[in-house]
């Protein structure tokens, strides 16, 4: 399972960004962004999002 960002949810807050253990979360133009990847599906930005833009696919 890989994180998504909704990009019409996110307000580029960057919780989502620290709360990343392997850094595939990066803000882009302000919406956050997954490096697919890197991103292990731990769910650690998901439990931070206060907008609920992100979700395990």
């Amino acid at each position: 399972m890989t994180a998504t960002v909704d990009s019409e949810k996110c307000t580029g807050c960057g919780l989502c960004v620290e709360a990343c253990p392997v850094e595939a979360m990066s803000l882009q133009h302000l919406v956050a962004s997954v490096d697919a990847q890197a991103c292990t599906g731990c769910g650690a930005c998901l439990n931070v999002c206060p907008n609920r833009a992100i979700s395990m696919a």
